[in-house]
């Protein structure tokens, strides 16, 4: 599984990025509209990979919530992530786990291991990138929200995009909080472009900034 976060090898044609789509799930009847909005923007946009976020609630099982849209990811050809929980990927059949920092990162690693795919989030830094990449992500992501919905400067998150690239093997995602940033990070080169599912609202005008990769 860990190959459909890979990065294409040498293209004589510069590539469009993939979508990597960031899906909240919470305890009510908001994640049977993710479901919907997932299978319809799969119907038209090129998504890679899909990062459920689960919220727990009063005696809630994620597990129960979680299924449809695992199962509406994979129907899109979409890798699906449980954000910092490893095992319970494992248990709902998912692809894979995004963990914050190199040490979770290291933790989930023998639960994944040999075909799920282990991406890496929350690195404020170049050398926390550095060392989850030689920890064994698969991917490295810039510019995220924390757990507070706080991010760091777009300008940072480009700077670090247009670093990566450059210079390392493993993809990176980056984050883009609307269009603007989309457009810019498609010119930065990022392999994928994350976005939250609200932003599929927008497909024609995400469709056209993305191929605008490959003009």
């Amino acid at each position: 599984m860990a190959d459909l976060m890979a990065r294409t090898a040498s293209e004589p044609t510069r590539l469009a990025p993939r979508l990597y789509v960031l899906v909240d799930a919470p305890a009510d009847e908001a994640a049977n509209a993710a479901v919907a909005a997932l299978r319809q923007a799969g119907t038209t946009m090129d998504i890679a990979a899909v990062l459920l976020r689960p919220e727990a609630g009063p005696g809630d099982k994620p597990s129960d919530r979680l299924r449809p849209l695992v199962a509406a990811s994979q129907e899109i050809g979409a890798a699906c992530l449980i954000e910092a929980n490893a095992v319970l990927a494992m248990a709902l059949g998912a692809d894979g786990a995004h963990l914050d920092g190199a040490v979770a990162l290291k933790g989930a690693l023998p639960v994944l291991r040999p075909n799920g795919i282990a991406g890496a989030g929350g690195l404020r830094t170049k050398h926390d990138a550095m060392t989850a990449a030689e920890a064994g992500a698969d991917y490295v992501m810039f510019g995220e929200p924390d757990a507070q919905g706080r991010r760091p400067p777009f300008e940072t998150t480009l700077e670090r995009t247009d670093w990566w690239v450059q210079l390392f093997e493993p993809p990176c995602v980056a984050y883009a909080g609307s269009l603007e940033e989309v457009r810019a990070l498609v010119e930065a080169g990022a392999d994928f472009i994350a976005i939250e599912h609200t932003l599929l609202g927008e497909s024609a005008a995400l469709a056209d900034t993305l191929a605008g990769a490959a003009a």
